[in-house]
């Protein structure tokens, strides 16, 4: 900005010129009628009244003129804001008039009409898709087990081939209701002082089926779990597990295979089908990862940019859940031969299943015990 010159002539300041005054009222009024909403009012405004629209711009400009030239200058640029500011005004009437008409049909009720006061339920998904799970084995021959939630320490460890020194077994992964008998740390007991802990699989339930069946056994065990996990997005301290058990005469990894095809198959559509990954359980020998083919994409957006799967991650595959031949040792611990016997097991997390099938973000979700999540599953049975 120019210093006071007196000698200048203020007609020569190109945005004080009364045609470019007008001009920009002309614009700005043009802005706010063709505004159709107030958000777009709202950006108009803003292009049009705020310090650096062109008429506070040419405001500025005022402060170089000769005294003189000042006040003729003023009123010209005055009157064109004040008439922009009454156009503002109106035309934001206008619109909130339109908007509130529209909202008084849009959001219409009618009070007359009778309610029912007693709204629909709906089963809570993780029943649901927990016995949906289980029909497919009991389908298949399999007996649904339950065992206590509150189990021995021997059931939940020491059966499972967990030795004692077992990450798994300390306090920070366990809950324990009653510490072992004569031992100076919790978890590390010998055998008849074992402690009591709150299941952290449904794994026990399968020993005790081998202790109170004859084999050949085919069971499934569908339960809650607990672990000393942080409740957030994707874990929670409480949450669900179903478990398979099949101990026979001459069963291989190839009918464990078989099985894990047919179950994804009854819950996801044909063609999907399941990998084997090498890891390590204690309670299976030899142990694997289960991956099935992403039941989206079915594998074609690995290597292909122009299909991208949220699902898989474009990696074509889902873990579900750990599984394997049963551990020897387990059988002796449950008193069968395992020169004669052999079987397999796999188990996966109910919840996981879920965020997968429906895409929930939130495992929280899960355990608010909000209608508005549970009512959009119905009333399967």
């Amino acid at each position: 900005m120019s210093a006071p010159n007196k000698s200048y002539d203020p007609v020569e300041v190109e945005a004080l010129k009364p045609e470019q005054i007008e001009r920009m009222r002309d614009e700005a009024l043009a802005a706010f009628a063709a505004a159709g909403d107030l958000e777009a009012l709202a950006h108009a405004k803003t292009a049009h009244t705020s310090g650096t629209s062109p008429l506070a711009l040419a405001n500025r400009e005022i402060g170089a003129l000769p005294p003189q030239a000042k006040a003729e200058a003023g009123k010209r640029v005055g009157q064109a804001r004040g008439a922009v500011s009454k156009a503002l005004a109106a035309r934001q009437t206008e619109l909130e008039a339109e908007r509130d008409a529209r909202v008084l049909v849009e959001e219409a009720v009618d009070v007359t009409l009778p309610y029912d006061r007693t709204p629909a339920g709906a089963r809570h998904p993780l029943t649901t898709f927990m016995e949906r799970v289980a029909d497919v084995f009991v389908a298949m021959g399999y007996e649904v087990a339950e065992g206590p939630e509150a189990e021995a320490e021997w059931f939940n460890f020491d059966a499972l081939n967990f030795v004692p020194d077992h990450p798994a077994r300390q306090m920070q992964d366990t809950f324990f209701v009653q510490g072992p008998q004569g031992s100076g740390s919790e978890g590390t007991g010998g055998e008849g002082d074992a402690g009591v802990v709150l299941r952290t699989h449904t794994s026990p339930v399968q020993a005790r089926a081998l202790l109170d069946r004859e084999p050949p056994v085919y069971v499934v065990c569908p339960g809650r779990v607990y672990r000393t996990d942080e409740l957030d997005a994707t874990h929670t301290p409480v949450f669900h597990q179903i478990e398979l058990l099949a101990v026979d005469e001459g069963l291989t990894m190839a009918d464990l295979k078989g099985t894990l095809d047919h179950m994804v198959q009854a819950l996801f559509g044909e063609g999907v089908t399941t990998r084997l990954r090498p890891n390590y359980f204690p309670f299976t020998e030899p142990s694997a990862e289960m991956d099935m083919v992403c039941y989206v994409c079915r594998g074609e957006s690995v290597g292909n940019p122009d299909r991208p799967c949220r699902t898989c991650g474009s990696e074509g595959w889902i873990e579900l859940g750990g599984c394997g031949m049963v551990n020897p040792k387990v059988l002796v611990a449950c008193g069968v031969d395992p020169e004669k016997y052999s079987g397999f097991a796999f188990g996966f997390g109910i919840e996981r299943m879920l965020m997968f099938r429906h895409n929930v973000e939130d495992m929280r979700d899960m355990v608010e015990a909000d209608v508005r999540f549970t009512r959009p599953f119905g009333m399967e049975i």
